[in-house]
């Protein structure tokens, strides 16, 4: 069955119950895009074998986790392994943050040998979700060194995710043609309504981020209640009508996720 509504960027492996929500959402018509934070959970065979066809697993190594020290070379190498064969990344990227000062060129160097790997290995329909916290310049910057922002056959659909960059950098990613995926944190900030208001509609995807905390309790229904009020402020911010907007963001979503 087709997703009725999707979720681009969430965490199963993070909430308390990982399968029971991915039931749930696949009984509701909630697609998701289950983004990783350890390249190690989605290597391993357990969870992997039992969730629905409707969730997307991405291979994906967080910048939290290489710049605290959680994840290391090891990881790196895993992930590029493990990334060389797959459509779906995520959610890998950078975060400038002064909490994480000192580990910019780590996170650079471990973007930099993803990418590498990706262009070495070309997928049709590969997709990546991005984090770039006070890093979207470079992250930008990496992708164009790699020709992964060229327009060809098998360029990967990027998605940034909670786009919080600055207003030069989101005119750039825009132009470039990426996706943004946006969820209710982002629209709670003035510039977060701003981007989303300047999104094209053709370029934006709906995001919970889900769990706000490590092994929270949460549900399919609220995940699709976060979506739907997100759904619904992006119709007021564009002027159209709600279900145009949500045509066309479910039409991306089925689209780059290959659910066509």
């Amino acid at each position: 069955m087709e997703p009725r509504l999707f979720d681009a960027h969430c965490h199963l492996d993070l909430m308390a119950h990982p399968d029971a929500v991915a039931d749930e959402a696949t009984a509701l018509g909630l697609g998701l895009f289950d983004c990783g934070v350890d390249p190690h959970d989605f290597a391993s065979a357990h969870g992997r074998a039992h969730r629905p066809p409707t969730v997307i697993k991405g291979i994906g190594l967080h910048p939290w986790w290489l710049a605290d020290g959680r994840c290391g070379p090891a990881e790196v190498n895993l992930l590029c392994e493990v990334a060389a064969q797959e459509r779906y990344i995520g959610e890998v990227g950078l975060d400038f943050s002064a909490r994480f000062a000192g580990s910019e060129l780590l996170q650079i160097q471990a973007l930099n040998r993803l990418c590498d790997t990706l262009v070495q290995h070309p997928l049709a329909g590969r997709v990546i979700s991005i984090h770039a916290v006070r890093s979207a310049g470079t992250v930008l910057d990496i992708l164009e060194s790699h020709g992964l922002l060229t327009p060809r056959p098998d360029s990967p659909a990027i998605i940034f995710h909670w786009f919080s960059g600055t207003s030069n950098e989101f005119v750039r990613a825009r132009s470039a043609g990426c996706y943004f995926s946006v969820n209710e944190r982002m629209l709670a900030t003035k510039r977060g309504r701003e981007y989303a208001r300047q999104i094209p509609l053709d370029r934006l995807l709906l995001e919970t981020d889900a769990p706000a905390k490590p092994q929270a309790d949460v549900s399919a229904q609220q995940l699709i209640a976060s979506l739907n009020s997100v759904s619904r402020r992006i119709a007021e911010l564009k002027n159209c009508a709600e279900e145009s907007a949500e045509s066309t963001v479910l039409g991306n979503s089925h689209s780059i996720l290959g659910f066509n």
